[in-house]
């Protein structure tokens, strides 16, 4: 039985962390493993090969800490891997980040959706497919936002020069009447109340984090993975790069211990750098 067992849930930094605070919303009583692949940050601008690699890697690690279930709390990550990991790891059941095009043109009555994402989810299958399959007649307006990702991993998320890059992110797509907002990035729900301040109260912004707790539940219930019974759930955080703070900033943020301990790449693969957990830095993103 693997109901006890924890999820693992990975990012290339603290974006997961909005997926993992849904996840810990939803499902009270799982137990977590949580990898901030800071070494390798940004995803976004890097090849679909060294994605998949880093992914693997990753992967690995969280196996052997038992996780019974991997959510790819990563839209970059999903878009050039999720389908190698599936078949590299077929008794391991994954969940991904798929942008959430599809409410966002079921919903918009403006015809016009603004997606904000890195280079590599624009230029993923996914993203393609899913735009070709469910906005037939919907403009959307794709913005790769660059150095956002490296604002917010830096604790700057409501500086006022992010406010500016958001701003000049978002003028595109409002000036031309967009009513929806997908955030196509897990990074980027720690900027979600500065986009809302931007496009005003008739735009809606769409966070995918909830509906990717709730696939994982699905997940969880029908392979009879859900935990039923046990001790209290316990969290644990790793990272790549312990001299990168943003990790204990994001993790106080979303109210877990900012504690990560660290892990170094070694032959493609993850070991402990140090047993001891790194301190975490006061303040928030």
């Amino acid at each position: 039985m693997t109901g006890g067992h924890p999820i693992g849930v990975f990012d290339s930094g603290v974006g997961g962390l909005s997926v993992w605070r849904e996840i810990v919303r939803q499902l009270p009583d799982e137990s977590t493993v949580y990898i901030a692949d800071q070494a390798h940050i940004p995803y976004g601008p890097k090849p679909p090969e060294a994605l998949f690699g880093y992914a693997e890697g990753i992967v690995r690690f969280l196996l052997g800490q038992k996780s019974k279930a991997v959510v790819v709390a990563c839209n970059s990550a999903s878009a050039a891997a999720l389908r190698h990991l599936r078949a590299q790891f077929p008794q391991t059941p994954f969940v991904g980040m798929e942008p959430a095009v599809k409410p966002a043109a079921e919903r918009t009555k403006s015809r016009v959706v603004i997606v904000l994402a890195t280079p590599a989810t624009l230029k993923g299958e996914l993203f393609t497919a899913t735009t070709e399959r469910h906005a037939q007649g919907v403009k959307i307006i794709c913005e790769p936002c660059s150095g956002l990702v490296e604002q917010i991993e830096s604790g700057h998320a409501q500086a006022s020069e992010t406010e500016a890059m958001l701003r000049r992110f978002l003028a595109p797509g409002l000036a031309v009447g967009a009513d929806h907002v997908v955030l196509a990035c897990t990074h980027y729900p720690f900027v979600i109340d500065t986009i809302r301040r931007i496009v005003g109260p008739g735009v809606t912004v769409i966070d995918p984090a909830p509906s990717v707790a709730r696939q994982l539940g699905r997940v969880l219930l029908d392979q009879d993975r859900a935990i039923s019974s046990g001790p209290p759930p316990t969290h644990r955080f790793f990272t790549t790069d312990p001299n990168r703070g943003g990790l204990a900033h994001a993790i106080g943020a979303v109210g877990a211990p900012r504690v990560a301990q660290a892990l170094r790449w070694v032959d493609g693969g993850l070991v402990p750098a140090d047993p001891a957990p790194a301190p975490g830095v006061p303040g928030e993103p």
